[in-house]
């Protein structure tokens, strides 16, 4: 089997997905930053640092585990915080997949891999306005690659700068920020906005648990909501 790449019209769609993935590029960069940071400043060694964001590739598992991590929290605990940290992704492969099914397994792996919360609002959207648009992959893996770049040299930066940029610079409220280009779209759905609601009182509530477990309590909580909402409604807030 020949390779895409040797299709202009497929190359062409990469090309697309890959510039469509620039305006995002602020809130990537701002979020990577903010982790690469954040885990030299827990105590975590800068080689450490630099493989965890290589493998986890998993910006919010990373902040959440880095607590714990510090904390010495048993390894098990540790890995289902991230594991249900990540969950949604669990939600963004099933809603992708009736528009990839069509393509080899090792395709779908490799995008599954690359793809994050930007890329996967970008696709759905453009699935939305145009439906099954030919060479969606190409233009899926285009969005995906300019994300992993983008967050993997924010990343290596924020460890390699850690040392020198101060606290007080607020390095972790432009991270806070940055996710709100994220947020605040999906709360335009019911379910969207019930699962923020729900998981932001619950880890409110839990903020002085042992081990951050309010934060895990209201991500499972948020999950639960927003998918008991979408089962019962898919209107638009606004």
């Amino acid at each position: 089997m020949s390779s895409p790449w040797t299709d202009p019209a497929w190359r062409a769609e990469f090309r697309r997905g890959f510039l469509d993935m620039m305006p995002a590029f602020p809130g990537i960069l701002a979020w990577g930053l903010v982790t690469g940071v954040a885990m030299v400043k827990s105590g975590m060694p800068v080689p450490y640092a630099l493989l965890m964001t290589a493998l986890a590739y998993a910006g919010s598992a990373q902040l959440a585990s880095l607590p714990l991590i510090a904390a010495a929290a048993p390894v098990g605990v540790i890995g289902l915080t991230a594991l249900v940290t990540n969950l949604r992704f669990v939600i963004y492969a099933a809603a992708i997949r009736t528009w990839l099914w069509t393509y080899s397994a090792r395709r779908r792996a490799l995008i599954g891999y690359l793809t994050g919360d930007f890329s996967f609002v970008l696709f759905m959207a453009r699935i939305g306005r145009e439906g099954a648009f030919p060479h969606r992959d190409a233009w899926l893996l285009g969005t995906t690659v300019a994300n992993w770049v983008a967050w993997q040299g924010s990343s290596v930066l924020g460890i390699v700068a850690a040392a020198f940029i101060p606290t007080e610079w607020g390095l972790q409220f432009a991270g806070t920020l940055a996710l709100v280009a994220l947020v605040v779209p999906l709360c335009r759905q019911r379910a969207g906005a019930a699962g923020a609601l729900a998981a932001g009182v619950v880890a409110m509530i839990g903020h002085a648990w042992p081990f951050k477990s309010g934060l895990l309590a209201g991500v499972v909580v948020g999950i639960v909501v927003a998918t008991f909402v979408d089962e019962t409604t898919t209107t638009p807030v606004a």
